[in-house]
């Protein structure tokens, strides 16, 4: 797997000499940044699952600033924030508004938005300000919760998997020698 990622990896060069990364370089060759060892890939994994529920197009740039600032795989990091796409957005978004209705003790149920009136659109547009509003403790609450409770999880999930994966290495060549 390691074999793997590293083919597909720029390499130091390709970095340095980019002119739009050179104002970076400093920043960007950090050798944590580019090591996959089990604690770089853990914290990656981590950094991306949080990041991943950054809205709009922020999500890799986040990532990004954030594997510089734990020093974890950059790369690894970009990539895992790729678990929100236009399938799974809505499902995530739900399912964080309702951690966030869990999370304040809120006990109605799920708040439709208005239905469109082309008729009374001024009408329409101060309802779905208010609704907007009304949707948007419980959904912010919801995703910082959520973001930190993937973090968690993928971060054991990938320590326990490299372990395995490990175990399951020194098993073979123990075979191999017997």
């Amino acid at each position: 797997m390691r074999r793997t990622l590293k083919k597909y990896l720029p390499d130091h060069a390709s970095i340095r000499d980019n002119r739009w990364l050179r104002p970076f370089a400093s920043s960007l060759l950090h050798p944590r940044l580019w090591h996959l060892n089990r604690h770089s890939a853990a914290g990656a994994v981590a950094v991306g699952l949080f990041c991943g529920l950054i809205p709009g197009p922020f999500q890799m740039l986040g990532a990004a600033v954030c594997a510089l600032v734990f020093r974890v795989n950059l790369p690894l990091a970009l990539l895992v924030t790729l678990y929100t796409n236009p399938f799974t957005i809505v499902p995530l978004y739900l399912a964080a508004y309702q951690i966030g209705r869990l999370a304040l003790g809120e006990s109605n149920g799920f708040l439709a938005p208005p239905d469109f009136d082309a008729a009374n659109f001024m009408e329409w547009t101060a309802a779905m300000q208010q609704w907007m509003l009304a949707v948007a403790k419980p959904l912010g609450s919801g995703l910082v919760l959520l973001a930190i409770g993937l973090a968690i999880v993928g971060y054991f999930a990938t320590r326990a998997a490299w372990r395995v994966w490990l175990i399951a290495a020194w098993r073979r060549r123990k075979a191999l020698r017997s």
